[in-house]
């Protein structure tokens, strides 16, 4: 099966997280995310992260660190989250392609309320 590689940026001010919510028609519709996208051929983690939340939720990232690296496999999918938190970034992030986002304190990330293959991201941020 093929694996999808995706950056994957927690966007981080203080103790708060930006999370999005995948549209209803999408894998893993209805829940929260850390925003990202697929990394396109020839392009870097770092690359594809810039551009991804660039499109996404309209902010350039300035300031960036690995967190972790997740293989996940849903039985339909495999994915490969590179996760990066972004610690600085200019512009006011925002749903840019209509999708509900909020910023919410660390502590209050819930595990139920994301895709399987988000709950290491969550365990490893609030550790």
């Amino acid at each position: 099966m093929k694996v999808v590689h995706v950056a994957v940026g927690v966007i981080a001010r203080g103790d708060n997280i930006f999370i999005t919510l995948r549209h209803d028609h999408l894998h893993q519709g209805g829940k929260w995310e850390f925003p990202g996208g697929k990394v396109e051929q020839g392009e870097s983690v770092q690359e594809a992260l810039a551009r991804e939340l660039l499109e996404e939720i309209g902010i350039q990232v300035l300031k960036s660190e690995p967190v972790i690296v997740i293989n996940h496999d849903y039985g339909d999918k495999v994915v490969k989250l590179d996760v990066h938190r972004v610690t600085d970034f200019s512009g006011e992030p925002h749903g840019k392609e209509g999708q509900s986002a909020r910023w919410v304190a660390l502590d209050a990330l819930q595990a139920q309320d994301f895709p399987a293959a988000n709950v290491p991201i969550i365990k490893a941020l609030q550790a």
